[in-house]
């Protein structure tokens, strides 16, 4: 079997309900979707860490 052939076999997998169809969220889309926009929402909320923005400063200051 040719690496290729695995790989297309390996998204066959789905999520269904107990009653057979896709589980969907609110807006249609599959439901893991809601969750991973919920996490990078709040990875993006996250403050820069002072130790980062000290970095950021000495990278800065060494360009001038």
């Amino acid at each position: 079997m040719e690496a290729g052939e695995r790989m297309a076999g390996a998204d066959k997998r789905k999520v269904t309900t107990p009653g057979g169809g896709k589980q969907m969220d609110k807006k249609g889309g599959p439901d893991w979707t809601s969750g991973l926009k919920r996490l990078y929402d709040n990875v993006v909320e996250e403050p820069i860490p002072d130790a980062f923005k000290d970095l950021l400063a000495k990278l800065d200051d060494g360009k001038q």
